[in-house]
């Protein structure tokens, strides 16, 4: 009888012992045949971003890292990985050189994935309109803009309404381009989750698109995301977040072939006063959204306005609004170098925006002998050196640079805004020594032009002479004054409107003036004659 005990209890043992290895080896099993799930996605600006730096954080915080592949494609594994995850990109670049304008900006992007899918494929775009999305979500939870939320690293759980509300003004602003593009569920796209193709239509529309960060004037730093078509024309970006200007897919191809077909192309580098602006802001303009009107109807020529509000020289390009156009620019073609308002915001000790101004936007003008002035071993604060970038650069495409004298401010010699107006583009020391250098930004346009053999036009001596044969108050039909009646933007004494009158943006009619000027200035320079057969 014992025996039967002791045996029967080893059988139970060898049993028990046997299930627990069957299980063990189940688990071991399963555990193999279902690997964790992947994440895999485009990185897409204008172009795949080949060898970019892709960063994931997740609600808990925890970061993966990987490196995109020749065509812009990236895998994660998403082991341990707990939703809402937020997605960056880094090309051309180092991440924390993201938020910075005192150098040349590498290409940084982000996007949200509310919630992983069941699937063991889950999809992560990172593109413009994914960035805005994210800028979007940054903006209502207080941040600057994108990427001050991806260095802070944290990721709530309690955003769904936010990125909701961001996915849909992307919906409604490229409704038109993403039917046209095959996408039948308009009402659940998302362009982080969507399965796209290197080269697929989707994808055409980022091309069509240029893409950046604004510029915050008190912190300096890199702010909400901007979007604008082919020929830069704002879609978002003059608010933080909210509505866009519909985009229109037909009109940006059509004039993104008229920009690769011209017989010359005109690139326009400056500031507010040449700028585009937005339908909302109408009637405001920039003399360069006036200038395709004084060519010839068949003289074949493309003017591409890049210029950017608020830009100086120095950060035009350090915050890649010019690498937007440089690529499009092709031997023989204009590049007309405008600026010189915006590189006079050198007050150290300004209030507010004094340090900031100095560290991105300020460029020191050329002394009394012509000689350029910049702190010891930072000569890219020189204005001349400024500018002669952009005139190297144009060269090494075998284009043409032209230099401009900045449009006349509404300015008499007391500083009042008040006719008749006089020469403005300079700094002079005062009693607080606000300045570290000063000196005169005109002077400094026309030495530059003399010392690289570049045609000068003086836009500003031609603007002075033409406000100054306006009489009393009539300059306010030309600058920017705007009765709410017209548009009311312009309302509650906003900068612009008839309580705030503002005398150095244009108003259409100021455009269309201005832009006439810089025609007949092209037309009486010797330097420029052959273009200034095609005008009309």
């Amino acid at each position: 009888m014992r025996k039967n005990i002791f045996r029967n209890q080893s059988v139970f043992t060898i049993a028990v012992s046997t299930l627990a290895l069957t299980l063990s080896a189940t688990l071991i099993s399963c555990q193999h045949i279902s690997p964790s799930a992947q994440l895999t996605g485009l990185a897409f600006e204008q172009k795949p971003l080949a060898n970019a730096q892709i960063r994931l954080i997740d609600t808990n915080g925890k970061r993966l890292q990987t490196t995109t592949d020749a065509e812009g494609r990236y895998q994660l594994a998403l082991d341990g990985i707990k939703s809402p995850l937020l997605l960056s990109v880094v090309a051309d670049g180092k991440p924390e050189d993201c938020v910075q304008n005192a150098k040349l900006r590498p290409i940084c992007m982000a996007a949200i994935i509310e919630k992983v899918s069941d699937s063991k494929q889950q999809i992560g775009n990172i593109n413009p309109l994914t960035d805005r999305i994210v800028s979007d979500v940054a903006v209502a939870q207080g941040y600057i803009g994108p990427q001050q939320w991806v260095n802070s690293g944290k990721v709530p759980s309690t955003i769904a309404n936010q990125i909701d509300t961001a996915r849909s003004e992307v919906r409604k602003g490229f409704a038109q381009a993403l039917q046209l593009s095959g996408v039948s569920d308009l009402a659940n796209f998302d362009p982080t989750t969507y399965p796209i193709a290197a080269n697929d239509k989707i994808t055409n529309i980022f091309s069509l698109i240029h893409h950046n960060r604004n510029y915050d004037s008190n912190s300096g730093e890199t702010g909400h995301t901007t979007l604008t078509d082919i020929s830069f024309r704002p879609i978002t970006g003059l608010l933080p977040n909210g509505a866009y200007e519909s985009f229109d897919l037909a009109r940006a191809q059509q004039e993104l072939q008229q920009i690769k077909t011209a017989y010359k192309r005109i690139f326009i580098v400056g500031d507010s006063t040449s700028a585009v602006y937005e339908q909302l802001r109408f009637p405001r303009m920039g003399w360069g959204q006036a200038l395709a009107a004084q060519f010839k109807a068949d003289s074949s020529v493309a003017v591409i306005v890049g210029s950017r509000a608020g830009r100086s020289s120095r950060d035009f390009y350090n915050g890649r609004w010019f690498a937007q156009m440089e690529s499009l620019i092709q031997p023989g073609d204009y590049v007309f170098i405008n600026h010189g308002h915006n590189d006079q915001n050198c007050d150290s000790i300004r209030e507010l925006r004094g340090t900031a101004d100095v560290k991105n936007l300020c460029t020191y003008p050329n002394n009394t002998e012509g000689q350029p002035q910049f702190p010891d071993d930072q000569q890219e604060l020189s204005f001349q050196h400024s500018l002669e970038r952009y005139i190297k650069i144009t060269r090494q495409h075998k284009a043409i640079p032209i230099l401009f004298t900045p449009t006349a401010r509404i300015k008499n010699a007391q500083g009042q805004q008040a006719t008749p107006i006089a020469h403005s583009h300079f700094i002079s020391q005062n009693p607080q020594r606000r300045y570290l250098f000063v000196g005169d930004y005109t002077q400094t346009i026309r030495n530059t032009a003399t010392a690289n053999a570049v045609p000068l036009i003086d836009l500003e001596g031609a603007s002075i002479q033409f406000a100054n044969n306006l009489k009393g108050e009539d300059w306010k039909n030309y600058w920017l004054v705007v009765d709410q009646a017209v548009n009311s933007f312009y309302s509650n004494g906003v900068a612009g409107s008839t309580q705030a009158p503002d005398g150095t943006h244009f108003q259409q009619r100021g455009a269309e003036a201005m832009a006439g000027l810089v025609a007949k200035e092209i037309k009486n320079n010797a330097e420029l004659k052959e273009l200034g057969k095609l005008l009309k």
